[in-house]
């Protein structure tokens, strides 16, 4: 690895912050109160101001959003803060988007409407609607920089969102197939099982709703073609917050999607994304880095994460990072951070 230190791997990126808007946020400082937060600390320490998520439309910096469900976390000592906030969240709130889907002639069109309009809703993520089998469909989503590794209070509360959106028509008592999130099993994961009254599955490659495909052909009881027309007028007049992900950044994401099953190879992310290793390494090397270190970088954002996860033992860190051994964590870890992920770990829980 060069001088430059893995670190400014993330502070050198250029481009556009990825943004979201304001109405995901609906609510979270009646949220916050009721769970026993202190609100000033909570957007104190985020650096935004309360009031900015009563604004719908308003456009959030999409780290910021999700950093705001991260301490909020922390500082109600709620751990699965965002499982409960998503639960609650009417489709409403979600402003022009929500409506959109509501006001759709059935399940498949509203979801079809919800997965069309993302882009105004939200950047650098990605969301689809897609068949899982001959009778499910999997309803995905996933934040795609890899700038964002604290993200698990956002996965849980826009599946919470989204499965409320399919309660709409199908009733409040409706229940997924199953439940799959992208990051490591949390310690009171039990609840998610009660949340969406199905099996959930952690460590997938994306975070996803399964449900029977029979269910798109449901009629959604707020049909409205008028509003509807409407709410697609209003979201595209704001423009679409969708951007062009930069090379760079899909290294980044498909090396952490592929690090359970081992660091992979060159060759191997190149197929992957169906490019020449050529032009991956051209990508990288404009950020000052090769492969190799990008890979490193990539493992050692999702180290420092994972360690702030107190209830994950070592050895699963070691396996969700791609080491065969905890021994070989160890020794990478001490090379990036001058001290060892027991040492680290255990300076996070004195704080």
């Amino acid at each position: 690895m060069n001088q430059r230190g893995p670190e400014a791997f993330v502070a050198d990126r250029n481009g556009a912050a990825p943004v979201v808007l304001a109405a995901a946020a609906s609510g979270l400082v009646d949220f916050i109160t009721a769970q026993g937060g202190d609100i000033d600390a909570v957007f104190g320490n985020c650096g935004v101001a309360p009031e900015m998520t009563a604004a719908p439309t308003l456009q959030l910096h999409l780290d910021t959003f999700c950093a705001l469900f991260e301490e909020s976390a922390k500082r109600t000592g709620n751990d699965n803060f965002g499982l409960w906030f998503g639960q609650q969240f009417q489709p409403r709130d979600l402003g022009m988007w929500g409506y959109a889907a509501l006001s759709s002639p059935n399940l498949g069109s509203a979801l079809g409407n919800f997965v069309d309009l993302f882009r105004y809703q939200q950047s650098s993520s990605a969301m689809r609607l897609r068949p899982d089998g001959a009778q499910r469909v999997r309803l995905e989503y996933q934040i795609r920089t890899p700038a964002i590794v604290a993200r698990r209070q956002d996965a849980e509360l826009s599946l919470g969102q989204f499965t409320n959106v399919i309660r709409e028509c199908c009733g409040r008592h409706w229940s997924p197939i199953e439940v799959h999130f992208e990051h490591p099993r949390p310690e009171g994961w039990r609840q998610h099982e009660m949340a969406f009254g199905a099996p959930v599955f952690f460590g997938s490659t994306t975070n996803a709703l399964v449900f029977a495909s029979d269910l798109l052909d449901r009629p959604m009881p707020g049909r409205d073609p008028k509003l509807l027309a409407m709410m697609r007028t209003c979201l595209e007049s704001l423009g679409s917050h969708d951007r062009t992900q930069s090379l760079a950044d899909r290294v980044r994401g498909a090396v952490r999607q592929r690090l359970p099953e081992g660091a992979p190879t060159l060759d191997e992310i190149a197929a992957a994304l169906r490019l020449a290793p050529n032009a991956i390494q051209r990508a990288l090397a404009a950020e000052g880095l090769g492969f190799r270190e990008a890979v490193e970088v990539t493992r050692f954002d999702l180290a420092r994460y994972y360690l702030a996860q107190l209830h994950l033992p070592l050895s699963e860190i070691a396996l969700l990072l791609g080491y065969s051994e905890l021994s070989a964590f160890s020794r990478a870890f001490t090379r990036w951070a001058g001290i060892s992920p027991r040492t680290y770990r255990a300076g996070i829980a004195r704080h």
